[in-house]
């Protein structure tokens, strides 16, 4: 078992509020048939909601990442250049405004 894996699996068993949220509507292919997994590691990364089959990857980002803004540049280009989408949401964006996001992400998988 890899490092990566161990900490993608410490994550799952600590998500967020705002996580478990967005988790209750992505998983189950409820999201337009689209299958999501949750915290789940790409190189040397461990992303929150990907969807391999739209190249789709969902960040949902609290307080912490002001602070490691130059970092999640660093980490979404890499992930770009593996063909991956970065849709990146604030905690109070889904914790408040759920369907707006949830549109968004739906929106950008009918592409």
């Amino acid at each position: 078992m890899t490092k990566h894996t161990v900490v993608a699996r410490q994550l799952r068993n600590n998500m967020t509020d705002a996580e478990k949220m967005l988790w209750y509507f992505l998983r189950f292919k409820n999201l337009n048939s689209y299958k999501f997994r949750r915290q789940q590691p790409i190189g040397k990364y461990v992303v929150d909601f990907v969807c391999f089959q739209n190249k789709l990857i969902i960040e949902i980002d609290g307080g912490q990442h002001v602070e490691n803004k130059q970092q999640d540049m660093i980490r979404d280009r890499w992930l770009e250049k593996q063909g991956f989408k970065v849709l990146r949401f604030w905690n109070n964006e889904v914790l408040e405004n759920r369907d707006e996001v949830v549109v968004k992400i739906a929106s950008f998988c009918k592409r």
